[in-house]
């Protein structure tokens, strides 16, 4: 029964299907989200800190806060990225869509006399006109994204730089795409879990759409509810994705294999990109 009852709630969706549950700002999993934000050897909802260290270090040569001193960090989450391109002579703005998120880095950002801007903010309808020198978004996020909507993202971020200013963001390769296998597990979470704070069982399915989208599928059942999540990705190509960055106007400035500046090589799980408007 609880087989067949997962299952009816968790068919393959189109491609890009959009959940109808308020993912970010659910109650119990926006603070399972923040805690695995912070955690700084868990690499899940962010990158390890050591490497998060190396990244602010990198793209403090590649655009020096001297020559691009206001700086934008859309999917900021808590701020981790943020306070150290504050401490690194940047004028941060942090713009995410989890308030639990954006109220811990605010607060953080207080405690330690940071000055950041912090906004409870979906990128996707951001309408400022040349007002930043330098925009991020890290850890792939570009990729959650249909195309149409990584149109109005590229278009917004263009417009929102100054000229000559620079833009920064990472993707999967298509090694990813690649490697990613289809597998189907089940787990029992009695006493609650990530998803749920009471007891649950769910089906993790993971799903590969040709040429280069993946699924990340959850399905959970527990008394009071069913609910279905959805975690995609897009692969690139080197080409494919500067061919996106180039029909809104940027140009290409430097290709990488991360966000730390590693060079980049068909054998890289990630590309970076840095394109000037």
């Amino acid at each position: 029964m609880l087989k067949d009852s997962l299952e009816a709630i968790c068919g393959r969706p189109k491609r890009y299907e959009e959940m109808e549950i308020p993912f970010w700002d659910d109650e119990h999993i926006s603070k399972q989200m923040l805690a695995a934000h912070l955690a700084p050897d868990f690499e899940g909802a962010s990158r390890k800190l050591d490497f998060i260290r190396q990244s602010v270090d990198w793209i403090g040569q590649a655009a020096p806060a001297a020559d691009y001193p206001e700086l934008l960090d859309i999917g900021c989450g808590p701020g981790i990225y943020a306070e150290l391109f504050a401490r690194a002579g940047y004028r941060v703005t942090g713009m995410d869509l989890s308030r639990r998120s954006v109220q811990y880095a605010a607060e953080s950002a207080g405690k330690q006399g940071l000055d950041i801007a912090y906004q409870i903010q979906n990128y996707l309808d951001l309408d400022v006109r040349e007002t930043y020198d330098l925009c991020t978004l890290i850890y792939c996020d570009y990729g959650v994204l249909p195309p149409e909507k990584r149109e109005i993202l590229m278009g917004n971020v263009f417009r929102c730089l100054k000229k000559g200013g620079r833009f920064l963001l990472d993707v999967f390769s298509m090694k990813t795409y690649r490697e990613f296998e289809e597998r189907r597990d089940w787990e029992s979470c009695p006493d609650g879990g990530f998803w749920s704070a009471e007891g649950y069982a769910a089906l993790n399915r993971t799903l590969r759409y040709p040429p280069n989208v993946t699924l990340e599928q959850v399905a959970v059942l527990s008394e009071h509810r069913s609910a279905c999540y959805y975690l995609w990705n897009t692969c690139f190509t080197a080409g494919g994705l500067v061919l996106e960055a180039e029909r809104a106007g940027f140009k290409a400035a430097g290709l990488y294999g991360d966000v730390a500046g590693r060079a980049y090589t068909d054998d890289s799980p990630t590309i970076a990109v840095l394109l000037e408007k």
